[in-house]
């Protein structure tokens, strides 16, 4: 299943209207902010089980 164009922009516009236009940088900031955490936070666990399984 792949999202369209129309499917897009509708989700854009129903964010728009429920957030407001001077929200949408905060939000963007903040899901960038989550993205970056979470992916650090994989990565420490994929250190984690390397040296878990290097002492076996």
């Amino acid at each position: 299943m792949r999202i369209g164009t129309t499917e897009l922009i509708l989700i854009l516009a129903v964010v728009v209207i429920i957030f407001g236009p001077t929200q949408i940088p905060k939000l963007t900031k903040m899901f960038g902010k989550s993205v970056k955490s979470f992916r650090e936070g994989v990565g420490e666990e994929g250190k984690k089980d390397d040296a878990g399984q290097s002492e076996s």
